[in-house]
């Protein structure tokens, strides 16, 4: 038998075939950007490390003293981030906007010192301050509230005579030099240097290189101060001496950044390095943002544009031709996909793009002496960001860390393009799909009509079957439906020829009885002698127990079929049963030869032992008339996968052919007056089979009928489930 390949099996295996597609390609899509990204942070952390590797072999560039400060003071390390453009000192303060979010604010708890018994009165004077870099200056900034602001007065040599700002810086030899800031009045303002006695505050000469702008506000003063970064090496401190009395000008207390006058407490100041963002500049990162921290996450320098950091680039694609599927395809198809996809940003609000300082968990990894990246997001959730940050080893201690910055635009684009392939192939595959099934349906359809229509044709109005069914050999459903179809109509016209031969049939079973019966009475009226009337009355009782016989064996289906449905079922031992049945048929057939063979003393069945005893006698009946006397009859009883299988063995004459299926249907007989070596007057209507392979049926068995092998006999053959 050939492989079954049904309609449900084709519907299932489309179906499986249309889902499988974008299943599969979604999963292609998505692996290929997991792909892609892992690369691109790779790639990223190797990036990194070439640039820390570069830095490694120039521990010069963190020679600073910050550098290898353990902590920041924060206050007093001052940090000078690089200004886009040199600041105009006019006291203003407005160029220093751009950078304002480092601004500290000092007041009563950064108080340095207390001068002449002020010590514990209430401060008036807070400010805010920064430091800037631009070229080789460095510049600072006060905003200053200050209730009361006391000029210098004029004329005066002495610079404490007014509010003042002190400067102290480590000079290139590692000497501190204390500076002076002491106006007159609202303007442009010089420094002074201070005497190298740190016990007085004593101005030795002018220090030109300390230029800037003292400006009166409503509220205070502002200051604006330019000096050349070779002034220092690092160390720096400002503090601002308040003044309010206008009679004694005694000092109250100086609020800064540190104390000015001892070089050990001096603060440091870190300036972005031009050596360090030349390196960056060389390595040509256009793909890229890298920035250089040092330990206490402030930038060092930095290098590329964010917003243009794809990370992988992507060719444009081709200009659209003037064709229809481009039209079709820009027109409707993407803004339908589009709708689900999401486009790579051109714009994005980046929260670094100004910073000064930095922090993540990337970065405190590095900083720890392990490489690390990150993942996230921009403020705005347009842009996925992925940052990798590594080590940078000075002597064996990590003194700062390289960071590469890119976004995922260029994966994202890959993705789209990718999606929007897959979208085509989907959109062809649905469209391919949705008419192979309509085809499919409409020859399902001619099918199941041609059926209905070669079933109608081969009935007439009457109901009366004219004819016969073409077989398909279609191996599906439909063809199976066709073969069934045309195997009812055909056991249907051989019923309807039985209901037809039927009446003759009984007509010839009957009319022997009747005519002994009639006969009898006849003859009953024309003789006297008791005993001749004893012969007649003998043989009318015959007739009548004959026509007895045939009505009892026409309704015994019927009652069997009623006496099944109500029967309980139990198991029993079929062998029990079997031997039981051939020791009885011993006695009752002593003419015949009988064999039994079983192959085990055991076979549960599940149903009813008297029912299989009666299937039993119908089979031997049938056996014992087709058989001569002195013929054997074999029976066994075997077990074979899971079924006991009985057989029963008769010589006589072979089945008709075309007619073994047929031979357990109701009505049906092939006996002959001849072949009828007992019993031959009585009558036979064909129930004994349908009745055995009712019950049979019943029993979820099975009855068949088949020749010997040597041809001289028949075997029926009953198995039934254990």
């Amino acid at each position: 038998m050939g492989f079954r390949f049904s309609i449900r099996l084709q519907l299932m295996v489309l179906s499986l075939f249309l889902f499988t597609i974008p299943y599969l390609g979604y999963n292609y899509v998505w692996e290929l950007e997991q792909y892609l990204r892992n690369g691109q942070e790779q790639t990223m952390i190797g990036t990194a490390r070439a640039v820390a590797t570069a830095l490694h072999e120039r521990p010069a560039l963190f020679d600073s003293q910050s550098a290898y400060l353990q902590d920041v003071r924060p206050g007093t390390d001052l940090y000078a981030p690089p200004i886009p453009s040199p600041i105009r000192l006019d006291g203003e303060l407005n160029d220093w906007q751009q950078v304002g979010e480092l601004m500290s604010e000092y007041g009563s708890d950064e108080v340095i010192e207390y001068y002449n018994a002020y010590k514990g009165e209430p401060t008036s004077l807070s400010f805010k301050h920064m430091v800037g870099r631009y070229g080789q200056f460095l510049y600072a900034m006060f905003e200053v509230n200050d209730d009361v602001l006391l000029w210098r007065q004029p004329n005066s040599l002495s610079v404490e005579t007014g509010d003042h700002l002190l400067i102290g810086l480590e000079t290139p030899r590692g000497e501190l030099a204390r500076y002076v800031v002491a106006p007159y009045e609202s303007g442009w303002v010089n420094a002074y240097k201070l005497s190298d006695n740190t016990a007085t505050i004593r101005a030795v000469e002018n220090a030109l290189s300390i230029q800037g702008r003292w400006q009166e506000t409503a509220t205070g003063y502002n200051i604006e101060l330019r000096f050349p970064l070779s002034m220092t090496t690092g160390g720096l401190a400002f503090s601002i001496v308040d003044v309010d009395d206008t009679v004694s000008r005694l000092k109250q207390y100086a609020i800064g950044t540190a104390n000015t006058n001892q070089l050990s407490e001096l603060g440091t100041v870190i300036t972005p390095s031009p050596e360090i963002e030349r390196i960056l500049a060389g390595l040509k990162y256009a793909d890229s943002r890298v920035w250089v921290v040092d330990k206490h996450k402030r930038v060092l320098a930095r290098a590329g544009d964010i917003q243009s950091a794809t990370g992988i680039k992507v060719d444009e694609k081709e200009a659209p031709s003037n064709s229809i599927w481009h039209w079709i395809e820009s027109e409707w198809l993407l803004p339908i996909y589009y709708q689900i996809l999401t486009r790579p940003p051109s714009d994005f609000v980046d929260e670094l793009d100004d910073a000064y300082a930095l922090a993540g968990q990337d970065l405190g990894t590095a900083l720890n002496g392990q490489p690390d990246s990150l993942w996230r997001l921009s403020p705005d959730n347009k842009a996925i960001i992925l940052s990798a940050a590594y080590p940078i080893f000075i002597e064996g201690n990590v003194m700062g860390a390289v960071i590469v910055e890119q976004t995922t635009n260029g994966i994202r684009t890959l993705r789209n393009r990718a999606l929007e392939q897959l979208f085509h192939v989907i959109l062809a595959v649905m469209t391919i799909g949705t008419l192979g099934l309509l085809l499919f349906a409409t020859r399902i359809s001619n099918r199941i009509r041609s059926l209905r229509d070669n079933t109608e044709a081969v009935i007439d109005d009457n109901g009366k079957i004219i004819g016969t069914m073409p077989i398909s050999n279609q191996r599906d459903e439909i063809g199976d439906l066709s073969r069934s179809f045309a195997n009812v109509l055909s056991r249907l016209q051989q019923y309807n020829s039985y209901l037809e031969n039927m009446a003759s049939r009984l007509s010839h079973e009957l009319r022997t009885p009747i005519a002994v019966v009639k006969s009898s009475l006849d003859m009953l009226t024309h003789v006297s002698d008791a005993d001749q009337q004893a012969v007649f009355v003998e043989r009318a009782q015959s007739g009548v127990n004959r026509l007895s016989s045939i009505l009892n064996s026409m309704s015994e289906a019927t009652r069997l079929e009623q006496a099944i449905a109500q029967e309980e079922m139990a198991s029993f031992n079929i062998v029990e049963v079997i031997k039981g049945c051939v020791d009885g048929y011993r006695h009752a057939y002593a003419q015949r030869q009988w064999k039994f063979a079983t192959t085990d003393n055991s076979m549960m069945v599940y149903g009813s032992a008297e029912l299989v005893a009666q299937l039993f006698d119908k089979v031997i009946s049938n056996a014992v008339d087709f058989s001569q006397d002195s013929d054997e009859i074999l029976i066994a009883l075997e077990k074979r996968d899971k079924h006991a299988v009985l057989t029963v063995s008769n010589p006589g004459p072979l089945l008709p052919k075309g007619m073994k299926n047929q031979l357990t249907q109701s009505m049906v007989s092939v006996r002959k007056e001849n072949d009828v070596q007992h019993g031959a007057h009585s009558p036979h209507l064909g129930l004994g089979l349908y009745i055995a392979n009712m019950i049979a049926t019943f029993h979820k068995g099975h009855l068949s009928l088949y020749d010997r092998e040597d041809e001289t006999g028949v075997i029926v053959k009953i198995d039934f489930p254990l």
